[in-house]
């Protein structure tokens, strides 16, 4: 819902600068001489393309807003994981509108062949000095658009790349967004700078571009990245390309210290790039190193290509480089709602960190009832200690494991026999994300929380 407000005001700012505009000047009324329906035709053709045009610039630029990992975007859109769904589909959105903006342009055979060019309208002067560049500006647009469904449709298309070639792919998009502000300064009509409409997208554009300039230098969250190093290894089970690995890193005095349940962009490998990892320990938990140095814990499921070698790559001692914290997955609510937790899968790690939380506080907590789906109880290495953590809490945690070998599936109507409304926090895959979804819109008293870490 959040993400169709902020999509829907976005769009609604533009399209009222240009509703300001359209009528007096941009050519609406019809051509002088034209006969039927030709030049209404035209005219609509005309502004078709230049507010779809706006549209898409505009996306693009909110896009590239919400790609500098922005604090405060953080905090107003209720955690980074919801700041980079926004970003996608406000990317999958720039591409419809580029997608209406082209065919738009491409409908004047259309219109040609039906009633000719004489009610076409005389094309709007430009800025002066942009008058030559009109062509080349119309060449560079179309092949950026090509361009960009073509990186989108990739992007969508995950499963064909892995994460390194999709981030080398993504750091394109800032040198197509430059080439569309040039297309688009180069053919927005001269009218439209003096009115309030060129203003308000002069200024994006310009903000636009400085934020496509910042990503090109490679300075997106440069200022909360830390150097740290690693300070143990552990591998957690005997299956080396399955068993997941804690790692706990020693992070110098700048790190401004987390919450639990936050995350962290970790860079092991500067040619891999950073990955989103939950920090799985509650703050202070691990103490400090014998330098003083403050220490985390990540614990890493290996999904993908990278984390399945990961056990191989690292050694104590290397240096790592961790971004953040960021994220408000933290598990907290009003006192008059029942807490409920629903792990599943490597969505467990912020449920640790938030239970060692517990393990300090007062028996004044919220009490808080925790389900937990896993592929097979019998060999899960994580779940002695969650059980041990959820025994430990203050107050207690009851624990219910759903393990699917044994045909344990947890159902959202598996919750319904819990008392009072409900606050239900949700970290897992996508799937049963979405059941519960699906479910709690059907439920006055629940209330659901999800973090995702899809930043594709």
């Amino acid at each position: 819902m959040r993400i169709k407000l902020v999509l829907g005001f976005w769009l609604l700012g533009i399209t009222l600068a240009w509703l300001a505009v359209a009528p007096s000047g941009a050519g609406l009324a019809p051509a002088a001489g034209a006969v039927g329906g030709g030049a209404a035709w035209w005219a609509a053709r005309q502004q078709m393309i230049y507010l779809s045009g706006l549209w898409s610039v505009g996306l693009m630029v909110l896009a590239m807003l919400l790609a500098l990992r922005l604090p405060w975007m953080d905090r107003a859109l209720g955690g980074m994981d919801k700041v980079y769904r926004l970003h996608k589909w406000t990317g999958i959105a720039a591409a419809l509108t580029a997608v209406l903006h082209w065919g738009a342009k491409e409908s004047g055979g259309i219109l040609k062949a039906l009633w000719g060019r004489g009610s076409k309208p005389a094309r709007d002067a430009v800025l002066p000095w942009l008058t030559d560049a009109r062509d080349f500006a119309k060449d560079l647009g179309e092949w950026a658009f090509y361009l960009l469904l073509a990186m989108i449709a990739l992007t969508l298309l995950s499963r064909l790349l892995n994460y390194k070639h999709w981030r080398l792919l993504h750091r394109a998009m800032p040198v197509l967004f430059l080439a569309l502000v040039f297309h688009s300064v180069a053919l927005m009509p001269l009218a439209y700078w003096s009115q309030p409409l060129g203003q308000l997208m002069g200024a994006l554009m310009a903000v636009g571009s400085g934020a496509a300039l910042w990503s090109l230098a490679g300075r997106v969250g440069r200022a909360r990245t830390h150097a740290a190093r690693i300070q143990s290894i552990e591998l957690l089970g005997e299956e080396r390309t399955l068993a997941p690995i804690e790692v706990v890193c020693a992070l110098p005095s700048s790190w401004p210290g987390h919450r639990a349940g936050q995350f962290a962009f970790v860079r092991f490998d500067q040619a891999e790039g950073a990955h989103p990892f939950t920090i799985a320990s509650a703050p202070d938990a691990l103490g400090s190193s014998l330098q003083g140095e403050p220490l985390v814990r990540l614990v890493i499921k290996p999904l993908g290509d990278y984390t399945r070698t990961l056990h191989q790559r690292l050694r104590v001692g290397q240096p790592v480089d961790i971004e953040g914290p960021y994220g408000r997955f933290d598990g907290q609510g009003s006192a008059h709602r029942t807490q409920v937790w629903v792990a599943a899968g490597v969505g467990v790690t912020p449920f640790l960190a938030l239970l060692e939380a517990r393990q300090k506080e007062s028996a004044a907590s919220a009490p808080a009832h925790m389900h937990y789906c896993t592929r097979d109880a019998a060999s899960d290495p994580l779940l002695p200690r969650l059980r041990t953590l959820c025994a430990q809490a203050q107050p207690a945690v009851p624990l219910t494991v759903h393990s699917a070998a044994q045909g344990q599936l947890l159902r959202p109507q598996d919750l319904q026999g819990l008392a009072g409304p409900l606050d239900i926090w949700y970290c897992g895959p996508q799937g049963l994300g979405d059941t519960l979804h699906t479910h709690a819109s059907t439920q006055r008293s629940w209330r659901l929380h999800r973090e995702s870490f899809a930043m594709r």
